[in-house]
């Protein structure tokens, strides 16, 4: 006889308390295997896939997408009994994310779709029109039958959120594929049929029974533009930000410097051989150098015991903008790594974090920051620090510039790097000598061999 297990939001670490559900990866009536993922959820540090550590047939599912859940609710329900063809009765959990799972690893997953279990679409909503005025037509859509063809869950969401319909939405990608652009298109074409709506009742007749009433401030709101919901890793990123503007008093300083000779000895260490090294990456090797110089700056700030705490190691975290909004990876123990190593894990944290696949503890524990805006064509910055760091090294574009160079005039390649700092933590001499040997670094960087 089979038995209903109930499967709970696992605790995921890092403190987190709660995640929003973005994609249900199964239906109720699914046959899920041990370790299947089942549900992919967001929280305030990443997008994670949930796997279910009992495999059996689906019963029932708690929370529709959009929903967010505290942990130790219930996610679904599972009938376990005889097992499935191809399955053993001993099959464990492997895949363990906190404080859940079995022992044994699975022998292979399998996911079967009921051919009847398809969702239905959401109604169209009714268009309001004006007494006098010509109704405006919706667009001529036939809805889809079978699968809406979308592979990003983010796509998905972002249509959820402002009451698009993906079964009456035409894809430009290849297949018929949903792309965010359509869905932002469809989202233009709903405010602008609106906004006709409006226009038409605004030059109508009013009825002579009732005066017509002013509308409100959220109904101009609505009408004027699109709300985006402060959740998520875009909710943590606002709030850390309005925390350190909050208890932080930074400063910044800032210098030109002449990047030509960086540049060359870049083209130079490439050329002899080996994985190519980045700019990011020799820019963080001259960071944490800078570092064990002034380890004021590698440091946080503990407001209950009224101390600065200067730590040991260095987790470099740097700044990398995503489809999803600006998240900051960490390079953990980066004092300890070579060029290479860092341009290594420089590339593999990138390339996570643009498939939202970074986990909680890639995105927490940093204590120093590497912001490189110059990939945004732009020079200068005042970027806000990343709390409870103690500050933000920003690096600009390196763009050939006129420069005095052994007492002529020349051009060279010229980079601006700015330094915010906690000023509780050291005053403008350290955060000057920093700044300044990062400077002499880039401009010689002969002078880092004496660090080496």
């Amino acid at each position: 006889m089979a038995q209903v297990l109930e499967f709970k939001l696992p605790d995921l670490g890092e403190g987190l308390t709660e995640a929003s559900i973005v994609t249900w990866l199964v239906q109720v009536g699914d046959v899920v295997a041990v370790d299947q993922p089942v549900v992919e959820v967001e929280t305030a540090k990443a997008m994670v896939e949930v796997p279910c550590p009992y495999g059996g047939v689906v019963t029932a599912r708690f929370g529709e997408e959009g929903t967010e859940l505290p942990v130790g609710s219930p996610l679904l329900t599972v009938a376990v009994g005889t097992p499935a063809e191809g399955e053993s009765d001993d099959e464990g959990s492997g895949n363990v994310l906190v404080g859940y799972g079995t022992t044994a690893a699975p022998a292979r997953r399998r996911r079967v779709r009921r051919q009847d279990d398809v969702p239905a679409a959401a109604p169209a909503a009714p268009t309001r029109t004006a007494p006098s005025a010509s109704p405006v037509p919706p667009p001529e859509a036939t809805p889809r039958s079978g699968p809406v063809p979308v592979i990003s869950p983010l796509v998905r969401k972002l249509a959820r959120e402002h009451g698009v319909d993906l079964r009456e939405l035409p894809g430009s990608g290849p297949d018929g594929l949903i792309l965010r652009a359509d869905v932002e298109s469809a989202m233009r074409e709903t405010v602008q049929v609106r906004a006709h709506v409006a226009e038409a009742e605004a030059v109508a007749p009013a009825p002579t029974q009732a005066p017509a009433q002013a509308p409100t401030p959220s109904d101009a709101s609505a009408a004027d533009g699109i709300r985006v919901p402060l959740r998520g890793i875009r909710g943590a990123v606002a709030d850390k930000l309005t925390r350190s503007r909050r208890e932080i008093p930074d400063a910044t300083c800032w210098v030109d410097a002449d990047a030509t000779e960086f540049m060359h000895a870049r083209v130079a260490m490439n050329a002899a051989g080996g994985d190519k090294i980045s700019v990011l990456a020799l820019l963080a090797r001259i960071c944490t150098a800078a570092l064990a110089r002034y380890p004021e700056l590698n440091s946080r700030v503990d407001l209950a015991a009224r101390e600065v705490v200067q730590l040991d190691a260095v987790h470099l975290g740097f700044a990398a903008q995503t489809e999803r909004g600006l998240v900051v990876p960490v390079v953990k123990d980066a004092h300890v790594r070579d060029a290479e190593s860092l341009s290594a894990e420089f590339a593999r944290l990138t390339e996570a974090a643009r498939a939202g696949r970074l986990t909680p503890g890639e995105l927490t524990g940093g204590t120093f920051t590497l912001n490189n805006y110059g990939v945004f064509g732009v020079d200068g910055s005042t970027p806000i620090i990343n709390h409870p760091e103690a500050a933000m090294l920003g690096v600009g574009r390196i763009i050939p510039k006129p420069w005095v160079h052994q007492g002529e005039l020349a051009v060279r390649q010229v980079v601006q790097l700015s330094l915010t700092f906690d000023h509780r933590v050291c005053d403008g001499g350290t955060a000057g000598g920093f700044l300044r040997y990062v400077a002499d670094c880039v401009e010689q960087p002969a002078v880092l061999l004496r660090t080496l």
